[in-house]
Parts: structure tokens; C-alpha cells; sequence
């Protein structure tokens, strides 16, 4: 399948010398889901920006649905709803008035059944008569969403859209999104709560450094990256680990109650199964036992502490 976005040989270097984006290459698919994973700084929001036409190339090409950001800009970025970090509406302005004016600078016709479906949706309808300065910062963050969404675009670019929001709002904007990923709106987000990530996203990248340094289905991602740990709860502490399971990676807690065994969870169960079988020739009774596995969180970090 055609990507719907494809960046290509991608850098950013400002007038200061510094490099915030270097050699770039991605291609976002039409319809999915796409999590931009990176610590503050990595580039994240430099490249929604360069896509969106608001930072200008250094070098390398970026097309929207096989259209040229650079040659064709009015007809890509009409493609687009971007809602960005900051919060920049017009203080005096009506919810109503606001996002209708949206709608008409991407040269769209006047639909109120559209506005008003975009703000129901986002819990703003009771509120569509009141001045963006009486709302709260939840309120208003839902007001940037509902103007991305004004002129019906065909890839929505989140950054951050939640930070420092409430709850109500991010179940209500999650839902928003997996319903316009069902009518085939392409998302691409960005954010620093991974658990968001991890529920939402069709794939991930990371980006640090102004490199993409791994991009990959989420589950494909987990299953190659992530790793299970085995703890097992002892009847009788240990005061070491016996030299009979030296074979074995086991830590022993402080208090000598528990063993911890990380294992690759590709591995089949023989390795865990013969552990077993070693402790109990051992002698070591188990009081219980229970497995974890690796969070998106869990690999994120590992991978930004490997290129740090």
C-alpha cells in the first residue's frame, strides 16, 4: 500500500547550527494509528512541523497522499488538522464562532452539522456559546482539537494533545480518534503518557536525537523487545542463590524471599519449566508465583538509554 505520508532523506538545521533533524526517513500508512515516541528535545514536534509546513526543509522531500509539501502546500496542508502543544485561540471569540472560522480559512464551506457533531463529540456543545477565556485549560485544549477537526482532514497530526489534562477529556478524545481511524482518518501523535501509546497505536516509532531509531508494530515491537519476568515467592528465605542454579539468571531479593528470573518471552516454556524442576531438586518450596512482561514504557526507556 501507497504510504499516505512519506518523508524522505529528512534534515532540519537551523541558522544557529544546530541539527534537529538528520536524515529522517518514514513512511506513516493510510488509516493507522502512529505513536512519535521521544524524550523532550529528540525532534518530535520539529518534524510535525516541518510536515505541516510550519518549519521550512533544510533537505530530503515530504509528501502527503503523493502531493509535494513544498510545491503543492495550499492543497497538502488543507489535508491536514494539526493540533499543536501551545494553546493559541482567540481569547474573545465564541467556541461556536472559533472553530467555524477554522473551517473557512481551509476554504470549506459553512457546515453547522458538521461543527456541531465535532463538538458534541468533544463534550464542547453546551459550552459552544461561551468566550475561550471563560473556559478552562481542559476546555480550551478540547477547542484546539474540535478546530483541527473543522475542515475534515484526512491525516490529524496530535502533539502532546493530553499533557496536563483531565481524565474525562482523554477518554473523550481517544474515542474521537478511534473513530475517525474507523472512517479512515490517518493519526499521528505524539505524547509523553506511553500507556496512550501502547492502548491506541497501530505502530511506533522513536525518535532521538533527531534520528528515527526504531519503527515497528506495536505488538510485533513488544513481542521482539519486550522480556517477562518470573518471581517466584519462597516458603523458606535463602541466604544465597545455590550453586546448583548458577545456570539460571536468578536475583535474590534483599530479604531472601523471593527469586526473579527475566526471561525472553519467545523462548518456549522449557527453560521455565526446567528451573522449576532444578529448584525443586533443590529443595526450595515455593509459596507462590507470578509472571510480568515488558510495557511499551519499559522498552521506550531501554531503547533511549542504548542511544543516549
Amino acid at each position: 500500500m501507497t504510504p499516505i505520508i512519506s518523508i524522505a532523506n529528512v534534515s532540519k538545521t537551523y541558522a544557529t547550527g544546530f541539527r534537529a533533524l538528520d536524515g529522517i526517513d518514514l513512511d506513516i500508512r493510510r488509516g493507522e494509528i502512529f505513536a512519535l515516541l521521544g524524550p523532550n528535545g529528540a525532534g518530535k514536534t520539529t518534524l510535525i512541523g516541518l510536515v505541516c509546513g510550519i518549519v521550512k526543509l533544510s533537505e530530503g522531500s515530504v509528501t502527503v497522499d503523493g502531493r509535494d509539501i513544498v510545491r503543492d502546500y495550499r492543497n497538502v496542508r488543507g489535508m491536514i488538522g494539526l493540533v499543536p502543544q501551545e494553546l493559541t485561540t482567540d481569547a474573545f471569540e465564541t467556541v461556536w464562532d472559533t472553530v467555524s472560522f477554522s473551517r473557512g480559512l481551509f476554504g470549506r464551506s459553512p457546515s453547522p452539522a458538521h461543527i456541531e457533531k465535532t463538538l458534541k463529540a468533544l463534550s464542547l456543545w453546551d459550552k459552544k456559546d461561551n468566550r475561550i477565556r471563560t473556559l478552562s485549560g481542559g476546555m480550551k485544549r478540547r477547542v484546539m482539537i474540535a478546530k483541527a477537526l473543522s475542515h475534515e482532514p484526512t491525516v490529524l497530526f496530535l502533539d502532546e494533545p493530553t499533557a496536563g489534562v483531565d481524565v474525562a477529556l482523554r477518554k473523550d478524545m481517544w474515542a474521537l480518534v478511534r473513530e475517525l481511524r474507523e472512517s479512515g482518518v490517518t493519526v499521528v501523535l505524539t505524547t509523553h503518557y506511553i500507556d496512550e501509546a501502547e492502548d491506541m497505536a497501530d505502530r511506533v516509532g522513536v525518535i532521538s536525537h533527531g534520528r528515527i531509531i526504531l519503527v515497528d508494530d506495536k505488538v510485533t515491537l513488544m513481542r521482539k523487545l519486550g522480556k517477562k519476568q518470573l518471581t517466584l515467592q519462597l516458603e523458606t528465605p535463602l541466604a544465597a542463590v545455590p550453586a546448583t542454579l548458577a545456570a539460571h539468571p536468578l536475583a535474590l531479593s534483599a530479604d531472601g524471599g523471593e527469586l526473579t528470573y527475566v526471561y525472553d518471552p519467545r523462548e518456549t516454556g522449557s527453560a521455565v519449566s526446567a528451573l522449576l524442576d532444578e529448584l525443586g531438586r533443590a529443595g526450595i518450596r515455593l509459596k507462590d508465583l507470578h509472571t510480568t512482561q515488558s510495557s511499551l514504557e519499559d522498552i521506550f526507556v531501554d531503547l533511549i538509554r542504548e542511544v543516549a
